[in-house]
């Protein structure tokens, strides 16, 4: 079993697509995050010429060092414990080599108990995720109509009313990521998330969208904007991360659409499986909470209209640190509680 790095981008990305690779671990999503300050490498176990486990990982400069991040990997089979152990190893050499306070994991592994895995290789949990720890995992192997079967009734026919009340969904182009930037501004001050700048999705689309790996697809009312997803596909799944609508002729109902137009897109290029990427981690795995009608903000209203596509509930083990200088970490997670207290204000 030897290690290397992996430079060619055709051979990582078969590599994930044999093992089910997420796409934040796709070499295409770390040559985007590398334009925003981030430095990525990818490491990999190789038995008998074909690489067997590996992991992206990203670092980024910190006032007191830096932060190794592995988002969605590393990418093998939990069980398999000898492979884990050596991988463990190479990726602590990496971290030490890069001068990392800490190690933060984000695996792609299904099911919250698998955490002792990383617990007892010295892991401990993370204060707080990067990415979502639960999502809604749409089935869209069978056909069109098999799919809108999986949805709920009101998802359905908002679905048609859109098109009745006269929306229209196109696919974007380069020039219409500005607007669509806006509407995201819009979105994020209303729904209170993050926005990254407009570079980023501009960035985004040119990495994805000339490789067929991503679209945008945006909804009008004449010649009024009203809505926008950007959605990306690797493998056999394809992701919704980022969405924006308007303020106006909300009762058209444009984002049921959109999304119907993103799901059909994901199953023509092959995709077996659509990410509706975050809920709240309160939802039980039947896709309710208890005290559901109570819960109000946040999330919330998002998954509410997320849950009317149907799907899974798939809750991943979570995000998971290995620290390499406590001081230097405690007071990081210091740092980050007094910049997430500001931002939040």
């Amino acid at each position: 079993m030897n290690f290397l790095k992996i430079e060619d981008q055709e051979r990582w990305n078969s590599f994930l697509f044999e093992k089910g690779g997420h796409l934040l671990q796709s070499y295409e999503w770390g040559e985007l995050k590398s334009r925003f300050g981030w430095r990525a490498s990818r490491v990999a176990l190789e038995e008998g010429g074909r690489i067997i486990a590996g992991a992206q990982v990203l670092v980024r400069n910190l006032p007191l060092g830096s932060l190794a991040y592995v988002p969605r990997g590393p990418v093998v089979d939990p069980q398999e414990g000898e492979t884990l152990q050596k991988l463990w190893a190479q990726l602590h050499i990496l971290a030490r080599q890069e001068g990392s306070v800490f190690l933060r994991l984000e695996p792609d592994w299904e099911g919250g108990e698998r955490g002792h895995l990383l617990e007892k290789e010295g892991f401990h949990r993370a204060p707080e995720s990067i990415q979502p720890q639960s999502t809604l995992a749409v089935d869209i192997e069978g056909d069109l109509e098999s799919i809108l079967s999986q949805m709920k009734p009101k998802t359905r026919y908002n679905i048609r009313l859109a098109e009745r009340r006269g929306v229209m969904v196109r696919e974007g182009r380069e020039e219409d990521l500005r607007a669509f930037y806006e509407l995201l501004r819009i979105t994020g001050r209303r729904d209170r998330f993050f926005v990254h700048s407009g570079h980023y999705y501009l960035e985004a689309w040119r990495t994805f969208a000339p490789q067929g790996m991503g679209r945008l697809f945006l909804a009008f009312y004449g010649h009024q904007m009203l809505a926008g997803v950007m959605v990306f596909a690797f493998g056999r799944r394809a992701y919704y991360l980022y969405g924006a609508s308007s303020d106006e002729h909300r009762s058209r109902m444009p984002n049921y659409l959109l999304q119907w137009e993103a799901i059909r897109w994901a199953k023509e290029r092959g995709c077996l499986v659509y990410d509706l990427w975050g809920i709240p981690d309160e939802v039980g795995r039947d896709g309710e909470p208890s005290d559901f009608a109570k819960r109000k903000g946040g999330l919330w209203g998002v998954y509410r209209f997320k849950r009317g596509f149907g799907g899974r509930v798939v809750r991943t083990v979570g995000a998971f640190d290995y620290v390499y200088s406590r001081p230097l970490y405690r007071l990081l997670m210091r740092m980050e509680r007094v910049r997430s207290t500001i931002s939040r204000l």
